[in-house]
């Protein structure tokens, strides 16, 4: 089921990610994390802390990996997971 989003989110995809950080230290909202765990490729992937996320998409834009990060704005359609 799809809903609008009331702020913007970031979704990343841990088995894509390959946990280079590049994201984490481009975000100017401090909103992205390198998790401890491992994906299964064995990278520590980032994530999103949850909350904060402006949708500037400083983060998609250093990304080297294309399907890793998804920058949804304010006001977007999302699928509730």
């Amino acid at each position: 089921m799809s809903k609008i989003l009331e702020e913007a989110i970031t979704v990343v995809s841990p088995e894509h990610c390959k946990g280079c950080g590049l994201c984490v230290i481009s975000c100017p909202q401090d909103v992205l994390f390198q998790i401890d765990g491992f994906n299964s490729k064995g990278y520590h992937p980032a994530d999103y802390t949850g909350e904060g996320c402006t949708g500037c998409g400083m983060c998609f834009y250093a990304c080297p990996e294309p399907a890793a990060i998804t920058v949804y704005k304010k006001g977007a359609e999302h699928d509730a997971a």
